[in-house]
């Protein structure tokens, strides 16, 4: 199986060109055969709490056909952030589509105090099955705690992908922490961040891929789009090449 990590620069409340931002890398993705590929948190939006609730989405929104359409015609399974209305508020959610079958949803379960006056925390762990594999997503802060990748190898999970918008302390803590999670749950780690000026700071890029004794395989850039595709049947990161795709105007 072939996971593909989506580095991206969101713009900032613009849902539509968020949407062009993304079918470029899918497209990539899907020329590389891969089998899911996962893009940062709250990407479609941008992380920006203080917009959520004017942009936030349902899981049926029309806007989100087109992805369920590339997952259907390539055999693809997608996950992208948006912030999800619930009824009693907004979540950090990811929606997933699997090939034609109902789109889910994961809402982050465990926020960051900063982000409480905006957003409301979901309640169960989703794991995905691709082919044969058990796919735990985990959003930012949560992927942090080490209880919710615990909780997730419980359920099942064998790879463990995390979906972040960090700044550079962020991204510190998360280049300690990944490696003794991998190696202690043997679950290998992907993380896709985004970079650029989001909410109140600068995310810091450098998305990257932990095998499962915690060596990292590869990492991206912290100030350019790129993909990571991960092989598990070799347990590798392939196709370096994509992260030049970025330079293409």
């Amino acid at each position: 199986m072939k996971i593909g990590i989506a580095q991206i620069k969101p713009s900032k409340g613009n849902i539509q060109e968020n949407i062009q931002i993304h079918k470029k890398w899918i497209e990539a993705s899907i020329s590389e055969k891969v089998d899911i590929i996962v893009f940062p948190e709250l990407s479609l939006t941008g992380y920006e709490p203080e917009l959520a609730q004017e942009l936030a989405l349902e899981i049926n929104d029309v806007r989100l056909d087109e992805f369920q359409k590339l997952s259907d015609q390539n055999n693809i399974t997608i996950g992208l952030g948006i912030p999800f209305k619930k009824a009693l508020g907004i979540s950090i959610g990811m929606v997933i589509f699997q090939p034609k079958q109902s789109r889910i949803i994961y809402s982050k379960q465990r926020l960051h105090p900063d982000e409480l006056p905006y957003f409301i925390e979901g309640e169960e762990q989703v794991v995905v099955n691709v082919k044969n594999h058990k796919i735990a997503p985990a959003i930012c802060f949560e992927s942090l705690q080490e209880d919710h990748a615990e909780n997730a190898q419980k359920l099942g999970a064998e790879i463990y992908l995390a979906s972040v918008a960090k700044s550079e302390n962020g991204i510190k803590k998360a280049y300690e922490h990944y490696p003794k999670i991998a190696r202690k749950f043997s679950m290998p780690i992907l993380m896709a961040n985004c970079f650029g000026f989001c909410d109140n700071y600068f995310s810091a890029g450098q998305s990257a891929v932990w095998n499962k004794e915690g060596k990292i395989l590869e990492k991206l850039k912290k100030d350019s789009e790129g993909l990571l595709v991960f092989d598990t049947e070799i347990g590798e990161v392939i196709n370096n090449k994509l992260k030049c795709l970025n330079n293409r105007g």
